[in-house]
């Protein structure tokens, strides 16, 4: 092997452990890298910029990138190019064929800005809303008003129309008036009796436009449930691409925000397809504020039509467009006002979202309540929306746009970044999309181009070169997560009837921003809390999905690609379709294992409600239930049906297994291969764990894998139980497999360790890049930030890295390794021994092992430190240095306030406290 091999070798052995032929990690695509958003600002973009910042993204670990353009930057307009002209396909050309050559891989999104929209949706494709007029009509009066639409924005509007009119009586008698209204709004009709309310709904349009758009891609948003403006959108695409995909992996679509669309031009008709009946006679129950079980039922049956349009006349087409142009679809369900989990289940890639940041129990975690948002907190329960649809249809790839808001610009770690995405791998997502990499043009000073609301992972972030270290750690652990299949062994029901029913309000969004009022609250949201705590695995079911379940082997699985579920959980409802009840029994009959919370009490929707509810009653009544201690229990057919509100207890009766390490405090997932199982464990506690921990499998062997360093070893097992050794903040994989390999080593147990070596002597410091300018270089006595010395003003503005040296003598050990401990480190370093680069220590617990680079007698050690962009951008605030101007939102802080750093206290930068040198001993 030449020394150019070697090298890289070396290299690859760095970033990704141990690569002999023993090496259990999965190899690392370019999907089990992460990828990131690319904001192209006003698509001012050309070859040399693009050229250079993807090979930079390579080079610091990202997998790929997706592309949106965006507003753009005040003065650059000379340099714009039109979302989809020539010269923008052509640099989308240059784009996936650099990203190529990189081993690279390009997704972009069908729109600019978001949501979806632009300059080809017209009046009649634009996003449509009803416009509810009421009149007083009394009898044998002329009524001499017209009934024209009085909505000053819509009266120049083409397409407004009339589409329903119904009279009601003080009886709640309905007359529906539609055909006597002539052209010009005189209405034909005339009561002999009593005093009537007209309700008129006019077809309007929202007039929504595009957020965000870039130029070329400005417009009317979307109507989404029109079964002609998803089509029609789409042919611009068409016209621009050609036969070609242009080396698109993905077309992505972002999270529905469209609002007041809740209507468009045939949903009077198609409704009546759908539901049976015409809705004109009840539009009084669906418009007006009526807290009653009529208004519920009519409500439920207007929200299921929305549901069904949003997912066969724009979810599905998408999805066929994408395919016919020989790329992959990926969609952001969530926000839009239909079944989350059909939408998530109709495309290739669905999609999550994270938005603010989480508190954990780290130790040393930082998270300062003023650089965060106030209202949003990640759940992972919402995560599992998306991953449940992948994991039941059998998609390989679940992914997440991902650290949207963490924290306050330029206060980001990426310490502060891992137990975040820790959190989004633990809700069974597998593909990371970082929020986000802003494209800046070579002659753009710093900070160069940013977005308003991203978390900086930007070239220009002085943070950038110790990316690698969250990069190459997400990509281990997503090579893990991307292997193998989905091993949840519970299927859990949304009723998402219950919420459809609900007789407030008129379109139900299912929303990540207001998860607090649609999901905490409810009976099936602390099921899932509870019984993932206590170590069960679980996944969620639509009615549709249940509806195409099948058996196989007495387990539950809805397509052959898909998950296979032991147990079929029915949390506590009001509201059950007959039908679904029908498909439960019938999987049942076949061999499944049911558990009802409680018995259901009714059917949603109104078209023959007495007959469907009867429907229901009598195939409850069907189930054989008998006593049986604190459960009531039927076998039926094949399969066995429990009643209990008390659902873990009904999994105790199936002898259905939880995973205890649970017990300990330990978060996990679980995934399956052919012949194992690897488990993906986090430690998100405020303690150390060292003990033997049981597991539901452990086959033959057990492997531990490092996937923040990529070491491996073959692990101490005792019974069911694997030794386990973590500490806070920490993650390990576990690969348990009925196959062996001798050839593996032992996994590193520490088992004592003697008094640490205190390194307290004189330090130099010095400063090798950063700005505005570098602080001079010192001799330290005492181990301290850069940014103490305040009478060096440029301490206190500058961000970028320096370099704490010193020099210690090792006497022989017999020590196995050595462990250099941090105390407080702003915020991550890389650590060279000796001239030999250790590794990054940029998570918490911030240790590194450096034994193999320490000789006997003196030793060299340098530390390079990065610190957060803040103090320099604090700096450009208080001296008024223009780095902010752009079209649109400009930049706004954490709160959509104007941004303003002058006032920022000076972050401490550097190193602080004691490092300690720990002699480790490890198990023989």
């Amino acid at each position: 092997m030449n020394i150019k091999n070697i090298i890289k070798l070396s290299v690859l052995c760095f970033a990704f452990g141990n690569l002999s032929a023993q090496n259990p990690w999965p190899t690392v695509t370019e999907t089990a890298k992460p990828w990131t958003r690319w904001w192209w600002m006003g698509s001012a973009v050309d070859e040399k910029g693009l050229d250079k910042q993807l090979t930079t993204l390579s080079k610091s670990g990202f997998g790929g990138v997706e592309i949106v353009p965006i507003y753009g930057a005040k003065s650059f307009e000379n340099t714009y190019i039109n979302y989809l002209s020539p010269e923008w396909m052509k640099m989308l050309q240059f784009t996936t064929i650099k990203a190529k050559s990189l081993n690279m891989g390009v997704d972009m999104s069908v729109g600019t800005g978001w949501p979806i929209g632009g300059p080809q949706v017209d009046e009649q494709d634009a996003a449509t809303k009803m416009i509810v007029q009421t009149y007083e009509i009394l009898p044998n009066e002329k009524f001499s008003e017209k009934i024209v639409l009085k909505d000053e924005k819509q009266k120049n509007l083409k397409t407004v129309k009339l589409d329903i009119v119904t009279a009601y009586n003080e009886k709640n008698e309905a007359i529906v008036l539609t055909d006597k209204i002539s052209a010009d709004g005189t209405l034909n009709w005339k009561p002999t009796s009593g005093k009537w309310i007209i309700y008129t709904v006019f077809v309007g349009k929202t007039l929504q436009k595009v957020k965000r758009a870039a130029p070329g891609g400005e417009g009317y948003t979307l109507d989404h449930f029109s079964p002609t403006a998803t089509k029609d959108y789409l042919k611009t695409f068409d016209k621009a691409f050609g036969n070609s995909n242009y080396g698109v992996r993905s077309f992505f679509n972002d999270s529905y925000e469209v609002y007041n669309a809740d209507w468009t031009a045939d949903f009077k008709e198609e409704f009546k397809k759908r539901r049976g009946y015409d809705l004109s006679l009840y539009i009084k129950y669906l418009v007006g504020n009526e807290e009653t079980e009529l208004a519920g039922k009519i409500k439920s049956d207007y929200r299921e039509t929305m549901s069904e349009l949003i997912l066969n006349r724009f979810t599905k087409d998408f999805s066929d467009w994408a395919h016919f142009k020989n790329s992959k679809n990926t969609n952001q369900a969530h926000g839009s006002p239909g079944n989350l989990l059909d939408l998530y289940a109709a495309v290739d890639i669905p999609e999550s979202e994270t938005f603010g940041s989480t508190p954990f129990d780290v130790i040393g975690l930082k998270r300062d309540s003023a650089d965060i948002q106030k209202a949003d907190v990640p759940d992972i329960n919402m995560l599992k929306f998306s991953s449940s649809a992948a994991n039941v249809m059998g998609k390989k790839v679940i992914s997440n746009e991902t650290f949207t808001w963490l924290t306050e610009h330029f206060k980001t770690s990426w310490s502060q970044a891992k137990p975040e995405v820790e959190q989004v791998f633990l809700s069974g997502i597998n593909h990371v999309f970082y929020h986000g990499t802003t494209y800046t043009p070579a002659d753009v000073k710093f900070p160069g181009w940013l977005f308003y609301a991203s978390t900086n992972f930007v070239p220009e972030n002085s943070l950038w070169s110790h990316l690698t270290g969250l990069n190459s750690y997400v990509a281990r652990t997503q090579s893990v997560l991307q292997s193998g299949k989905s091993d949840n062994e519970l299927l859990m029901y949304w009723p998402i009837y219950d919420q459809w029913a609900n007789p407030k309000g008129k379109d139900v969004a299912f929303k990540i921003h207001n998860i607090e009022k649609w999901l905490q609250p409810t009976e099936f949201y602390k099921n899932l809390d509870k019984l993932g705590k206590s170590g069960y695995s679980l996944d969620m079911v639509s009615d549709k999905m249940i509806g195409e379940a099948k058996l196989d082997d007495q387990n539950i699985q809805v397509s052959k690609e898909g998950g296979s579920y032991k147990v079929l959980i029915i949390p506590q409802l009001d509201y059950l379709p007959e039908s679904t009840l029908k498909s439960i029994l019938n999987l049942a009959q076949n061999g499944a294992s049911i558990i009802f919370q409680n018995e259901p009490k009714n059917i949603p929707g109104f078209f023959e409600s007495e007959k469907r509810k009867s429907d229901l009653q009598a195939l409850w009544k069907s189930i054989p239930f008998q006593e049986n201690g604190n459960l009531k229990l039927a076998t039926f057919g094949k399969g066995k049906i429990i009643l209990s509100s008390d659902v873990k207890k009904g999994l105790e009766y199936l002898k259905i297994e939880r995973e205890k390490l649970t017990d300990t405090g330990l978060k996990f997932v679980r995934r399956q291969f052919d012949g194992g199982k690897f488990y993906y464990i986090v430690n998100h506690t405020s303690k150390e764990i060292n003990q033997n921990i049981p597991f539901n499998f452990v086959g033959k062997q057990v492997v531990s894998m490092n996937p923040e360093n990529g070491d491996f070893g073959i692990s101490e097992i005792q019974n069911n139980s694997v030794r386990i050794q973590l500490k806070s903040g920490e993650s390990l994989i576990i690969k348990a497999s009925e196959n062996t390999d001798s050839s593996i080593p032992k996994w590193k147990y520490v088992e004592k360790t003697e008094a640490p070596i205190i390194l307290n002597q004189n330090w130099q410091l010095a400063f090798k890049e950063g700005g505005p300018e570098l602080p001079k270089s010192r001799t330290i006595t005492k181990l301290q930030p850069w940014t103490n010395f305040t009478e060096d003003a440029s301490t206190q503005s500058f961000s970028g890295t320096g370099v704490y040296t010193t020099t210690l003598n090792v006497k022989k050990s017999k020590a196995d390794d050595y462990l250099l401990k941090f105390d407080k480190l702003y915020e991550s370093a890389k650590v060279i021994v000796n001239g030999q680069e250790a590794g990054i220590v940029w998570s918490n617990p911030f240790e590194i092992n450096v034994g193999k680079y320490l000789k006997k007698g003196k030793n060299t050690i340098q530390i390079e430190v990065s610190n957060l962009m803040a103090n320099r951008i604090r700096y450009m605030d208080q001296n008024k240095i223009e780095w902010r101007n752009y079209h649109e939102i400009n930049f706004v802080n954490i709160n959509y306030k104007p941004f303003d750093a002058s006032n920022w206290k000076v972050q401490p930068s550097g190193l602080d406290g004691e490092i300690q040198l720990i002699p480790v001993y490890f198990s023989k």
